[in-house]
Order: structure tokens, then C-alpha cells, then sequence
């Protein structure tokens, strides 16, 4: 849980979400990331215009500049990181109801004042925010509240799940597979699993939901155990180990087949070339 914490707590700093509704699509995640390389491509000039625009009073450009003064990344060379005035514009965001501000101002409170952080949160999250969702389950668990409460945790989990979240989708998948606050129950978990598998780009939740699902077919938890099945997801998600264990118990014309259906979905399920770039911008900047 300590490395997906880091990789999401990434996610968070380093993708400034686009999301202000309650919906999200299964390529959010394709979304943030070219949101993230367009924030971070901003000119001079540009940067003074959402200035201005902060300035009149605009929510979302509130949240924009105030993202501006956290992501280290992003100040490198261009303004001078700085997170009481990130704090200022964050709330200001905030205050007029823009989701992903009630967020990112929440989880910058928590330590400094952890009910303000969960109050913020919590409006986030009723507004449908899945990351604020998927962080109050997080939070609930780790005890950012003066409290650890499985059930609450377990609740915003599901939330986030079921609003198209992928790395809720994996833990949500992860509890029933472990019995975790939840009957154990293999079927449910290789579901939630398939969803975030069936996420793009493959990162974060996406990535993970495909060993997971792997592994299920691997064993025949939830799933007929199925080699067939194991090597595809494997193959899809890069883990080479794994990979491996599944093909052994392939023919060649098994393997050849399941080359074939990976090679069709990748066809079908092509990164579009702007999210491509944006990847390549987020992971020069996460390293």
C-alpha cells in the first residue's frame, strides 16, 4: 500500500484534474495527463492571462494558478514555489464549489488541521469527485482523521469505484480478493479488477488491475482458472515474471493466439499521439 500510495500522491501533485463533474469517463486518466503537459508547455504570457483570470474571480483558474505554486515540477525556472499563496488561491477555488479545489486545498490541510482537511474533502467528494473519494477511503484507513474506520473507508472506496476510478477499482477488487471489511469474495474481486484492466493509459490502477486480474486466472479465484486468459492480461500490463509462469503452461499455437489477441486489442485500444506525448512529459517530470 506504501508504493501505490506514492504513485497516487504523484498523480495528485503532478496531474492537475481537469474533472468538475460527476461523471468521469474511462479516459479521465488519458485527460489529466494531456491537461498536465498543456500545463506545463503555459508561456509567459499565458501564465499572466490566468492570472487575470484568477484575479476576476474565476474558480477554475483559481485552482489552476493555485496548482501553479505546489507543483514543483511546473516551478522550476517559471515562478517560485509557494504554498501559502497555492493555499490562497486553492481556497479561494474552494470556496465558490469547485470540486478539484475542495480537494487539492483538503489534502493540503491535513496535517496542519485534519478536520479542515476532512471537511474540505468530504465536500469534494459528495460533489462526485472520485479522487476525493478515493482519498477519504485512503485517509479513513490511515488514520489522517483521529480515526481509523474500515467501514467509512470501505464506503468512499466503493464510491470512487463505482465513478469510473481505476485505483479505487483495485483496492475496492483487492478488499474482497483479502476478506479486508468485506466477505471474501474472489467473483466480486476479479470484476472490479477487469474494470480498471479495461482503464487507458496503463498506469496507476489500469496497470494494476491487470496483474491482479492475471493473477486470479492463474489461480482460478473468481475466475475458471483459464492460462490462456493469465498470459493476456500479464502480457498487457508488462509483468514479464508473471508472464512467464502463465506461458509455460501454453503450446506454441496458444501463445501465437494470445499474441495475436493482444496485438488486436492494442490496435483497438491505441493511445491517442497527444496522450502518448503526455505521458512521455509525465514521466520525464516524476522521475
Amino acid at each position: 500500500m506504501k508504493l501505490r500510495f506514492v504513485l497516487l500522491v504523484l498523480s495528485h501533485v503532478l496531474i492537475p484534474l481537469a474533472r468538475c463533474s460527476a461523471q468521469q469517463s474511462p479516459d479521465q486518466k488519458q485527460a489529466n495527463l494531456v491537461a498536465y503537459a498543456h500545463f506545463q508547455a503555459l508561456t509567459t504570457a499565458e501564465r499572466n492571462q490566468l492570472l487575470a483570470k484568477a484575479e476576476s474571480g474565476d474558480a477554475e483558474a483559481q485552482y489552476w494558478v493555485g496548482t501553479m505554486y505546489t507543483d514543483r515540477n511546473y516551478t522550476e525556472g517559471k515562478v517560485p514555489q509557494n504554498l501559502e499563496e497555492a493555499a490562497r488561491w486553492l481556497l479561494k477555488s474552494a470556496e465558490q464549489g469547485y470540486a478539484p479545489a475542495e480537494r487539492a486545498y483538503g489534502l493540503m490541510s491535513i496535517a496542519a488541521n485534519a478536520s479542515v482537511g476532512e471537511r474540505w474533502m468530504r465536500r469534494a467528494a459528495e460533489q462526485g469527485d472520485t479522487e476525493a473519494q478515493f482519498w477519504l477511503g485512503y485517509g479513513y484507513v490511515e488514520n489522517w482523521f483521529g480515526t481509523v474506520d474500515s467501514q467509512e473507508a470501505i464506503k468512499w472506496y466503493r464510491k470512487a469505484a463505482e465513478g469510473g476510478d481505476p485505483d479505487a477499482q483495485v483496492e475496492l477488487g483487492r478488499r474482497y480478493e483479502d476478506g479486508e471489511g468485506v466477505e471474501q469474495n474472489y467473483t466480486l474481486a476479479a470484476e472490479w479488477y477487469r474494470k480498471a484492466a479495461e482503464h487507458l493509459p496503463n498506469l496507476g490502477g489500469a496497470y494494476q488491475g491487470r496483474n491482479h486480474l492475471g493473477l486470479l486466472y492463474l489461480q482460478g479465484l473468481g475466475v475458471t482458472r483459464d492460462y490462456v486468459q493469465a498470459y493476456f492480461w500479464f502480457s498487457l500490463d508488462g509483468e514479464k515474471a508473471n508472464a512467464a509462469c502463465a506461458r509455460e503452461h501454453l503450446s506454441p499455437a496458444e501463445i501465437r493466439g494470445v499474441e495475436r489477441l493482444r496485438n488486436e486489442w492494442n490496435k483497438q485500444h491505441a493511445t491517442p499521439p497527444e496522450v502518448a506525448a503526455a505521458i512521455d512529459v509525465f514521466k520525464k517530470k516524476s522521475r
